[in-house]
């Protein structure tokens, strides 16, 4: 079974305040290990605010939450070399050839150089760009960055990788290989927490979860969902809920 009966990330009462403002209020969930995970929201609902807390870039105001058994006050540094991490630019350098980009994030997360010359063979071949391993990141069609982004975002073997708004400005048909990629990581038992604008693809989540004003104002599976708010897809869900 895919999906482990065990809590990769626990978040209870998580709050995050600017001033008098409040990003983010309260919000309590659980994320099991091998689950594809779904964090929806509008822009302006505080979802990248929660996730900037989970990663460890942001100190909570108030509340609890482990990632990867990591405190996210007391082990900020232990959660960034536990997780991967893949924005929505990538984060790949053009000017960097296709190896070079590998062999700089494995330097990152502190791979040896016999691990890094064995992890950069295997995401060549693996992705089939060997021929081209030394042409710039550049040359690449976006399809290809954005796999690429995300294989070498696991190089280090992350239990939980974090992707925020991975699949922005990528046409349909590219979108739906990169899911193909995102289940092909989670099938090996790794977990995914992934933010999206794109509806469709809520739909290729295990569960989802949906912020509005900085509360998580519903968490199911997306079958469960449209069953509770009466509604054919995701989206109709999204906008009951928005509004």
């Amino acid at each position: 079974m895919r999906i482990e009966n065990k809590n990769i990330i626990e978040v209870e009462n998580l709050t995050k305040k600017f001033g008098d403002f409040t990003a983010v209020n309260a919000i309590s969930f659980t994320v099991k290990k091998g689950e594809i995970f779904g964090f929806l929201g509008a822009n302006g609902a505080g979802k990248t605010t929660a996730m900037r807390m989970l990663i460890g870039l942001s100190i909570p105001t108030s509340g609890t939450g482990k990632v990867a058994n990591f405190d996210i006050y007391k082990e900020a540094e232990k959660i960034k070399k536990n997780i991967g991490y893949m924005s929505q630019k990538f984060s790949l350098y053009n000017d960097l050839t296709i190896r070079e980009n590998i062999r700089f994030y494995g330097g990152i997360y502190g791979l040896s150089k016999s691990e890094i010359k064995q992890k950069t063979e295997k995401i060549l071949v693996d992705l089939d760009l060997k021929s081209v391993a030394n042409k710039l990141v550049d040359s690449l069609p976006l399809g290809w960055k954005q796999r690429l982004s995300f294989a070498v975002s696991m190089i280090h073997d992350p239990e939980i990788v974090f992707l925020d708004e991975p699949t922005g400005g990528v046409d349909p048909y590219v979108r739906r290989q990169f899911w193909e990629t995102i289940y092909d990581a989670a099938n090996q038992g790794r977990t995914i927490f992934v933010t999206t604008h794109y509806m469709d693809e809520v739909e290729y989540c295990d569960r989802v979860s949906i912020m509005v004003d900085g509360k998580i104002e519903a968490l199911d599976t997306p079958k469960n969902l449209k069953k509770q708010f009466q509604a054919t897809n995701m989206n109709d869900v999204f906008l009951k809920l928005a509004r």
